[in-house]
């Protein structure tokens, strides 16, 4: 399935975005194109935001052909790069209006993690919040999205694609938080 002209120009210029580039201690070294940021096999900061509805499950969205990581994969968090005039909270924040058409919810913190796998190397912020309304979904990022219980979610990364990293961010958070407890 080839990707259209608007997934096009959505990935041209988001390979152009800057973003902020880290060290492997988080400190910020400055900022540089995403695409840069991937060629050199820098260290950039981006957010995960797991979003629960009421009944305890996560929402899960797959991701269009156009995105550079993870393609059509299925992602278990809203979120993305984060911007050199952002912190973490504000670019979850974005990521969570931007992706899932979520605003104006209380976001938890949940803390940062390394991750890192050959052509993904980031310090993630993980964010959780609370939505009972409807998606407003982004056409150029996210083809489809559902709400499942996270027990099935892990059940199924075993044999459906769904991207490590936020996987990485959701394993953290079940093992340091009961699930029911999150915003």
């Amino acid at each position: 399935m080839a990707i259209d002209e608007r997934e096009a120009a959505h990935r041209a210029a988001s390979d152009r975005e800057a973003v902020v580039w880290v060290d492997r201690d988080d400190r910020i070294q400055g900022h540089l194109p995403r695409a840069e940021l991937r060629a050199r096999g820098l260290i950039g900061r981006c957010t995960f935001i797991l979003l629960f509805n009421g009944a305890g499950e996560l929402c899960v969205h797959r991701r269009t052909l156009s995105k550079a990581l993870y393609p059509g994969y299925w992602d278990v968090a809203a979120g993305g790069m984060v911007a050199p005039w952002e912190s973490y909270a504000e670019s979850a924040a974005r990521e969570l209006a931007e992706e899932l058409g979520v605003s104006g919810v209380p976001l938890r913190q949940h803390g940062t993690f390394y991750y890192e796998e050959p052509g993904n190397r980031l310090w993630g912020g993980v964010f959780s919040a609370h939505w009972d309304g409807p998606l407003r979904l982004q056409p150029e990022e996210v083809l489809e999205a559902r709400f499942l219980a996270p027990a099935v979610i892990l059940e199924q990364a075993r044999e459906v694609p769904y991207c490590p990293d936020s996987l990485a961010a959701l394993r953290l958070v079940l093992n340091g938080t009961d699930v029911a407890s999150l915003p």
